[in-house]
């Protein structure tokens, strides 16, 4: 381990935040707290998550793919996924002697006896179940609308939760005398769309659809995603206030593509009624969007920096969210309690620049237990609960990054190759599901 013994670890995982939602990609989005992370760090320019919230997180807390936990962890959840007592990241740093604390969205278990610090983390306050009203802080309507929380406790706050997240994860790493991993997964800029006036306004003199209804709609979008940008901003600047800036490993993710509107999810589920949202998000150049197996739906934004021990470059090599446990547990050599099984692999040599390529197993994908994908080398295979060869997908990311030619019927072999990967994968599933849930 370079630099200090026991960096701090600090993750962002934004929230339905797109490929080309930053301005380093071109956006018009206006991200520079993110872009700056970008230069002083390692770009992931193919850093792979799920299609949708829960999965990703999964994969995160645990380095396994989701449907490890059973079928219901491969969607968004409210039930919860992980067994008890399991040891996820935030356990494992603890165990390593750090202070833990999650601050944001948690969505691996939306009741209250299955909050963060019931699987790790010190502190916790956010929402414990998905996308929840910026002001409100109410998720949908049923049992777990009401979802904000300190500590697993119910509690009722004014503002809007871009800010408080922000607020309480400066004060929280301020006020720390040991070392910390800071978990930060923003509930923006999932659905309800509403951001602070103000931030709107910066948008006001531009001119971004013809249709008022789009350009209003990308407006408040944008404003939503910078309002995001601005409170990466704050918990930098407070790194740079205490000079821990050398001494944090950042990574900053999404936690799958975005939509390019709001159909995707019925707003009127929320409690109120919210304006139609006919423009947001954007995947392009990549195909597809959340809840799609193609690009656009898995392949996201990425960066992971650390002045003074990773140099600034962008690196191409695929990766996997569920590659984060593995390498910051033995970044640490530290081995879990209980054998782990992980699916990621530990990529700081590669980050590091000690080696130039991983020796890796496929890139496996469980979407609702009805769709899955692998990838091996430039192949990527994208199939059903069939398996049918003749029903499957099969692009080649190396000559086609936007999958524009499926090549299924021309290279059967390899369909079906990847198709053997797809169920050996599967077999896989299920072996740590909890026995209180379908």
């Amino acid at each position: 381990m370079s630099r200090t013994e026991k960096p701090n670890v600090l993750i962002f995982l934004a929230d339905d935040l797109g490929w080309n939602d930053v301005s380093y990609h071109g956006s018009p989005i206006r991200t520079p707290n993110i872009d700056r992370l970008v230069q002083s760090g390692v770009e992931l320019d193919q850093h792979y998550v799920c299609p949708m919230c829960t999965p990703t997180r999964a994969c995160l807390m645990t380095g396994r793919h989701p449907g490890r936990f059973g079928r219901h962890a491969t969607v968004p959840s409210n039930p919860p996924v992980l067994p008890d007592g399991y040891e996820t990241l935030a356990g494992a740093l603890r165990n390593c002697g750090y202070d833990t604390g999650l601050f944001g969205k948690w969505h691996l278990g939306s009741d209250p006896k299955y909050s963060p610090n019931q699987f790790g983390f010190n502190h916790s306050y956010g929402s414990l179940a998905g996308g929840i009203d910026p002001y409100s802080h109410r998720y949908k309507e049923g049992p777990f609308s009401f979802t904000w929380h300190r500590n697993g406790e119910l509690v009722e706050e004014r503002g809007h939760t871009t800010d408080l997240i922000a607020q309480e994860a400066v004060s929280w790493i301020e006020s720390r005398t040991s070392p910390w991993f800071c978990y930060v997964p923003f509930t923006a800029v999932h659905t309800p769309i509403r951001a602070p006036q103000h931030w709107i306004d910066r948008y006001a003199d531009q001119r971004y659809d013809e249709d008022p209804a789009k350009d209003r709609s990308f407006k408040t979008y944008a404003a939503y995603a910078s309002h995001m940008d601005w409170a990466v901003g704050q918990l930098i600047e407070s790194l740079e206030r205490l000079c821990q800036r050398d001494d944090t490993i950042v990574l900053f993710a999404s936690d799958n593509g975005a939509i390019p509107s709001d159909a995707l999810h019925d707003t009127d589920k929320y409690p109120g009624r919210h304006e139609e949202m006919p423009r947001l998000g954007s995947n392009l150049p990549l195909r597809g969007q959340k809840s799609q197996m193609y690009e656009g739906g898995i392949r996201t934004p990425a960066v992971v920096s650390w002045p003074g021990a990773l140099r600034p470059r962008k690196l191409t090599t695929p990766m996997h969210v569920t590659d984060w446990m593995p390498t910051l547990c033995q970044l640490h050599d530290y081995i879990p309690q209980s054998e782990p099984q992980w699916d990621g692999f530990d990529i700081w040599p590669l980050l590091e620049e000690r080696i130039d390529r991983i020796d890796r197993k496929p890139l496996f994908w469980n979407f609702r237990g009805n769709c899955f994908g692998a990838r091996d080398g430039d192949w990527k295979l994208i199939t059903d609960d069939k398996m049918d060869p003749e029903k499957s997908e099969l692009f080649h990311l190396g000559t086609d990054p936007y999958e524009t030619r499926d090549l299924a019927s021309q290279q059967q072999e390899r369909v079906h190759q990847l198709l053997g990967v797809i169920a050996t994968e599967r077999e896989l599933d299920d072996s740590s599901k909890r026995d209180d849930v379908d």
